[in-house]
């Protein structure tokens, strides 16, 4: 055999044994997750719907987002499968997970990295003090226009059809209640929502001053026509009961008052009894409120909020954005599974045993 031809197949065979060797779990250049589209130029803005505008969260706490990087500190020597399969298997939006890591150690890392909310019992953090001894009053989606409520709850600050989005009328006859709900439908977002009176939003995007009063404004920030206020969670105290609950609109009678918001002064005053916080007829029943009461609030981060019904319903709500997360993964791994006689044999190897 002439030496050029032996040199030439001598490097085929090498080429093939070192691509047989290289590591199984990386991915190709195809497998990098997209751009995200730009943002919604709507001035309305929203938490999970994309019906209902720019659809990021309005604080950093999305679990979609966590967890992409277990896999990649786990590597198997045998491949399980191509990169084609787990970015089939996966969900929309997901990073493909190292196709070499067998699905039961994915789904231990997964959980490991999980929020536990069962056993979120803490209390609220000092981070935010209380204001304390605060006017409120129940206010509820609907409503229609009175004396002391002037501007009717079909809209809110953040979402003009807010009426639609919510599922109807948000009924507070508690003969017209069924727990916390209304009794003709179940809502669609988190039934657990109150108004405080500052709107960072404009015509023209966020106001001047809201980067400097509003404390989670740079980690919040996605979009000068988003609000970052919208859907922050805040706690409600009345007696020994505290409650949960989602900021929705602003209200009563301005949306301008940041140094009560988020300082240390008091409401402005207002003619109803000086009124600084809104909450909806869920809240209501939760603390046993009267129509007009007392109680102190403040703002938390949502990581602190224990469960409670404040947590079961609604496409805004971060609880239940986080089941449906964790509901999708594991049904990525299930499918991925499936499809992967290696990773199968594994799976059933291990219930086995």
């Amino acid at each position: 055999m002439k030496k050029r031809t032996w040199f030439k197949r001598s490097s085929l065979i090498l080429s093939a044994v070192v691509s047989m060797a290289a590591p199984a779990g990386k991915l190709s250049k195809e497998t990098k997750v997209p751009k995200g589209c730009k943002k919604s130029k709507s001035p309305l803005s929203s938490v999970a719907d994309e019906r209902y505008g720019d659809t990021s969260p309005p604080f950093d706490d999305d679990l979609q987002a966590q967890g992409r990087h277990h896999a990649a500190a786990h590597h198997h020597k045998t491949r399980a499968t191509t990169a084609d399969e787990v970015r089939r298997a996966l969900p929309v939006g997901l990073h493909p997970l190292t196709p070499a890591i067998p699905v039961e150690e994915v789904r231990r890392a997964l959980a490991a990295d999980m929020p536990q909310e069962e056993v979120r019992r803490a209390e609220p953090s000092d981070r935010y003090t209380w204001k304390r001894d605060i006017g409120t009053t129940v206010f509820w989606i609907g409503e229609e226009p009175t004396q002391n409520n002037p501007v009717p709850n079909h809209a809110s600050s953040w979402d003009q059809q807010w009426a639609k989005h919510y599922g109807g009328y948000d009924d507070p006859n508690p003969k017209a209640r069924q727990g916390y709900l209304p009794a003709e439908f179940t809502p669609k977002q988190n039934p657990f929502y109150v108004a405080l009176p500052y709107n960072d939003i404009t015509q023209h995007g966020h106001k001047k001053d809201a980067h400097s009063v509003i404390p989670w404004f740079k980690q919040g920030f996605t979009s000068k026509w988003k609000s970052v206020c919208k859907g922050r969670w805040i706690a409600i105290r009345k007696g020994d009961r505290v409650c949960y609950a989602q900021w929705e609109d602003a209200g009563p009678f301005t949306t301008d008052d940041a140094e009560y918001v988020f300082g240390d002064a008091r409401p402005k005053p207002n003619p109803n009894h000086n009124a600084g916080l809104d909450v909806s007829p869920a809240v209501r029943d939760f603390l046993g409120l009267d129509g007009s009461d007392v109680t102190n609030w403040k703002f938390v981060e949502f990581e602190e909020i224990p469960q409670g019904p404040w947590a079961k319903h609604g496409e805004n709500n971060h609880f239940v954005l986080n089941r449906k997360a964790a509901e999708e993964r594991t049904l990525a791994m299930t499918a991925l599974a499936k499809r992967s006689p290696i990773i199968r044999r594994r799976t059933q190897a291990a219930s086995a045993g």
